[in-house]
């Protein structure tokens, strides 16, 4: 055996990816549109950390004694369990909690981060992807939730999107509480069961009316067939009360019939194996929610919001089972091209809503709040499809070469370097290896540089410099037939005093942008 040590594999984890220059730019543009909305409507940034202690996080973890299913934990030394925030909400309420004393209510802050789940990863979905929340904590009155709805419409228009091509939705979540404790899914018992039930209906613009039947019942093949690709496990409700959600989120009119105590179980078999609907809770649940869905109805039509942007609609759910009141969700109904150049609608891109319970945890005094979170990454690959975001990329650096090694002429390359970046022009000087000039230019070619700065040893003795238009260069050597023509020619290429080197690059690259705008 020679002894000789095995390369290490490199691989990505599962569900994550990296990141490239222009989609970072392209995220860092939209952020920048989206925090100036926020900023216009008064609330002011906040940063929390990435690892908060697991209890904080909520109720809706599943397992404490081992966390770590949908969120990433681990243990530190003193065996307290930590993880990886699940979300902007939660870390949030911990932080009002802890400085409730400091901080002026009702406390409006924005904040954008990483957030991780520990989750099955598929097409569209990682485990780690960014968020960008708003929020109002110590307002009560659904003034506030209105707002959210409005702020949302207002971040959707700032990107670009057209009126008609999105709408804001909302709901209440009163009123699928109400639901709940009218088929008997009420209780810290059935809160699993709750949040299956939640999953279930946020996959309804996926699957249809008949998809969520099976997964608010035995479960379903992800082929849509028995044995095709992976089973996801059901609520396990029967047929009644899976009838019962069904109409909640579908059925036209469902709310006025539960109001005015028209509205009956789809099911009228007296099977005494299904479950018995208690009308009286869904009626009351039901007018509490449908009388603060009103309210914000008419205060979003009052600011001049119709319908074409912020609507009522009973099918939102939200998946998390923190919300107590008014949610809302963000949709792209424009058909857009993916990745892959296929027509698709895109669907939600955000959402959030009241949560009045999760600062409470820590106070134990009511605290009421509401949020809404954007998708940062899925919202910016709908928006480069849609040729709304990326359109300017930054331009690649001016490529300073390398014609000397020695000291004196490495030092002349530097001035001309940064000389070019004082006038805040991008540019770089060539690191690799400077004694075969042709991978320079290669180099250059790659990077898609604009302009080269050349200079050997009998430009330097008369103190000039050699600049090169790499791009009319590589139109004109395209009508150049041999090597000698081209030497000769020297396409593209003056000579100039190194005193006008700033000024001469300056002009090519304003001549480049002309051409480039047609203009």
């Amino acid at each position: 055996m020679s002894g000789k040590p095995q390369k290490m594999k490199a691989r990505l984890p599962r569900g994550l990816v990296d990141r490239s220059p222009a989609d970072i730019r392209a995220v860092e543009e939209m952020c920048g549109r989206i925090r100036e909305v926020y900023e216009l409507y008064g609330f002011e940034p906040v940063e929390t950390p990435l690892i908060e202690y697991t209890d904080a996080l909520g109720k809706f973890l599943p397992d404490q004694d081992r966390p770590n299913e949908g969120v990433f934990s681990f243990q530190d030394d003193d065996e307290q369990w930590l993880s990886l925030r699940y979300d902007l909400t939660a870390p949030l309420a911990r932080h009002v909690a802890e400085n409730f004393n400091d901080i002026q209510l009702p406390y409006r802050t924005y904040r954008a981060g990483w957030v991780f789940r520990n989750e099955k990863p598929g097409p569209g979905r990682f485990r780690q992807f960014m968020q960008f929340d708003a929020d109002t904590v110590g307002a009560p009155s659904v003034a506030a939730d209105a707002e959210m709805a409005m702020m949302m419409a207002d971040v959707m228009e700032a990107l670009g999107i057209a009126r008609g091509d999105y709408v804001i939705r909302v709901n209440n979540r009163k009123v699928l509480d109400g639901v709940m404790e009218a088929i008997g899914l009420s209780g810290a018992e059935n809160a699993g069961r709750r949040l299956t039930v939640l999953r279930a209906i946020d996959k309804l613009d996926k699957f249809g009316p008949e998809g969520v039947k099976l997964l608010l019942g035995p479960g379903r093949w992800d082929g849509g067939r028995e044995g095709e690709g992976d089973f996801t496990n059901g609520a396990g409700l029967d047929e009644t009360q899976a009838a019962i959600i069904i109409d909640f989120v579908g059925k036209e009119g469902f709310l006025q019939e539960v109001r005015e105590g028209r509205y009956r179980s789809p099911l009228r078999s007296e099977n005494p194996d299904r479950t018995p609907v208690n009308f009286e809770a869904l009626q009351a649940m039901t007018r509490e929610g449908a009388s603060e869905l009103e309210q914000i109805a008419s205060l979003v039509e009052a600011a001049g919001y119709g319908p074409d942007r912020i609507r009522i609609d009973p099918s939102v759910v939200r998946g998390l089972e923190y919300y107590t009141g008014p949610v809302y969700e963000a949709e792209l109904t424009a058909e857009i091209p993916n990745e892959k150049g296929e027509i698709v609608r895109f669907g939600s891109v955000g959402g959030g809503g009241r949560y009045d319970g999760l600062v409470s945890r820590f106070r134990g005094q009511p605290v009421p709040a509401t949020g809404f979170s954007i998708g940062v990454s899925r919202l910016a690959t709908a928006l480069k499809n849609l040729g709304k975001l990326g359109q300017d990329p930054v331009r690649p650096p001016v490529l300073v070469t390398v014609m000397d090694g020695d000291t004196a002429a490495m030092a002349k390359y530097q001035q001309f370097t940064q000389a070019l970046r004082a006038a805040g022009i991008r540019a770089e000087m060539y690191q690799g290896n400077w004694k075969k000039f042709g991978n320079q230019l290669k180099y250059a070619d790659r990077r898609g540089c604009p302009v080269a700065v050349i200079q050997g040893a009998d430009e330097r003795d008369r103190g000039e410099v050699q600049v090169k238009d790499l791009l009319e260069g590589a139109r004109l050597s395209a009508e150049i037939d041999s090597n000698e023509e081209w030497r000769e020619a020297r396409v593209a290429q003056v000579s100039v005093p190194e005193a006008e080197l700033v000024a001469t690059v300056e002009r090519i690259l304003k001549a480049q942008a002309r051409e480039r705008d047609g203009r």
